[in-house]
C-alpha cells in the first residue's frame, strides 16, 4: 500500500527522533547563563560541557552517549522554576543538573521532587535546598560547615588575622546569604568572639555608605559579607573610602573572575572560603585544570567549573550504578554514592542527601587568589 508523501513525511519525523533517543541518555542543566550572575550559570555549563565530552569519548553511559540540555534562567528564580518544568515534560529529561544559587534550587526543586525527577546540585550551599525531597541532591558542601569554616580560620587559624570583634553584612534578600550569616555568627559567638555589627543590604544595590558607617563605628578586626562578587567589589570599594581597612571575608559566591573587575585593589587582604584552588597540587586537580584550558583557550577554571564537572560526573557513575534511567534507580544510586573522587575533593553523600567533602580558603590579593588552607568535614585543618 502506498503512504501519501505527507503521512510518510510526519511518520518519518516522528520516528526519527524517537530512534535518536533510544541511542542516547538525555540529562538537563539549568543555571544563569545571562543576568546578574551570568559567570555562575557559564562556569558550570563549562564544567559540564568537559565531562560529558570526556564521558563519551569513554563510550557514554550504558552504552549510549550523554546528551545535555541546557537550559537559562537568566539569574532569576521563576525562570529556574519554568526551566525546570520544560526540560522535564518537554525535553524528557531523565536527570538534572542545577542551579548554583540556593535561591533558585530552592524554587525549582519541588517540581523535580513532585515529577520524581533525580536533581544534583553543583553549588547549592542552603541546608533548605536537599530539605525539599528525597529526589534531592547536591555534590557539595553545605554552609553550616562553611560559615564554620570562615569564623574559625579568622579566630583560630594561623594563616588568618586572629581577630575576636567582627562585624556583618549581608544579603537580606538571598537565602544563601542570610543562611551563611547565620552559621558564621553562631559559630564566632560559641568561639569566644563578638559580633560588634550586624547590618543588611538586598541583591541589586549600589550604596553601601549608610550599612558601613555605622560598621565603622562599631571598630570590627574584620567584616564577613556572605554575598555574591555582583556587590563584593563595590562593597570593599566603599569601605576602603570610608577608611574600613580591615580584611572583608566571604564565602563561595565570591568566586568570579569579575571579583577583581569590581573589586580592584580594595579587596586585596581579603579572604573567602570556596570548593576548592587551581593552585592546588593533587593530581585530579591538575589534571582538570589542564584538561579545562586545552578546551577553553587556556582559561584558568573557577570553582563552579569544577563543580559542574564534578555534579556530572557523579550523576553518570549514579546512573550507571543503576544500571537503567528510571528516577527511582536514580536517585537510590545517587543517595548510595560513596568515596567518589571527585576533581574537587573526594565525595561522599550522607543521609540528608548533602555532600561531605572538604573546604578551602582562599585569600585575595594583587587580582588573584592564593590558596591557604584546606579543611575536611570533621574540622581538621591540612
Amino acid at each position: 500500500m502506498k503512504i501519501p508523501l505527507l503521512f510518510a513525511c510526519v511518520l518519518g519525523c516522528l520516528v526519527a527522533p524517537a530512534a535518536r533517543a533510544q541511542n542516547e541518555i538525555v540529562i538537563g542543566h539549568f543555571g544563569s547563563l545571562t543576568g546578574g550572575t551570568a559567570t555562575f550559570g557559564t562556569s558550570t555549563k563549562e564544567g559540564i560541557d568537559l565531562a560529558v565530552k570526556e564521558i563519551n569519548d569513554a563510550g557514554g553511559v550504558l552504552g549510549k552517549k550523554i546528551r545535555v540540555v541546557h537550559e537559562d534562567d537568566q539569574s532569576k528564580s521563576e525562570q529556574a522554576t519554568a526551566a525546570v518544568f520544560k526540560l522535564i515534560n518537554q525535553d524528557k529529561v531523565v536527570a538534572l543538573i542545577g542551579e548554583v544559587a540556593s535561591t533558585r534550587s530552592l524554587a525549582a526543586a519541588p517540581t523535580a521532587q513532585r515529577s520524581r525527577v533525580p536533581m544534583l546540585s553543583p553549588a547549592s550551599t542552603n541546608p533548605k535546598v536537599t530539605q525539599t525531597g528525597d529526589y534531592i541532591f547536591r555534590s557539595c558542601f553545605i554552609d553550616p560547615f562553611q560559615g564554620a569554616a570562615m569564623a574559625d580560620f579568622l579566630m583560630k587559624s594561623d594563616k588568618g588575622p586572629k581577630v575576636k570583634r567582627v562585624a556583618v553584612l549581608y544579603d537580606v534578600r538571598n537565602d544563601y546569604s542570610t543562611g551563611l550569616r547565620e552559621f558564621f555568627t553562631n559559630t564566632v559567638k560559641a568561639g569566644g568572639g563578638q559580633i560588634v555589627a550586624d547590618e543588611a543590604y538586598g541583591e541589586g544595590d549600589t550604596d553601601f555608605r549608610a550599612q558601613l558607617t555605622k560598621i565603622k563605628q562599631a571598630n570590627p578586626e574584620a567584616i564577613y559579607v556572605p554575598g555574591y562578587y555582583t556587590e563584593i567589589g563595590l562593597i570593599a570599594r566603599q569601605a576602603r573610602d570610608l577608611g574600613v581597612n580591615v580584611p572583608l571575608c566571604g564565602g563561595d559566591g565570591w568566586d568570579s573572575e569579575k571579583l577583581f573587575e569590581g573589586g580592584g585593589a580594595a579587596i586585596n587582604g581579603c579572604y573567602f572560603t570556596n570548593h576548592y584552588s587551581a593552585q592546588e597540587e593533587r593530581p585530579a586537580v591538575r589534571k582538570f585544570v589542564a584538561d579545562y584550558k586545552a578546551m577553553y583557550g587556556g582559561k584558568t577554571p573557577d570553582a563552579m567549573a569544577i563543580l559542574g564537572y564534578d555534579a556530572m560526573r557523579i550523576m553518570a557513575d549514579a546512573i550507571t550504578r543503576a544500571g537503567n534511567t528510571r528516577g527511582k534507580a536514580v536517585r537510590d544510586a545517587l543517595a548510595a554514592t560513596k568515596d567518589f573522587p571527585a576533581a574537587s575533593g573526594t565525595i561522599t553523600i550522607d543521609k540528608d542527601r548533602n555532600a561531605q567533602k572538604p573546604i578551602v580558603v582562599l585569600k585575595v590579593q594583587d587580582g588573584k587568589t592564593s590558596f591557604l588552607t584546606s579543611v575536611d568535614p570533621g574540622g581538621a585543618g591540612k
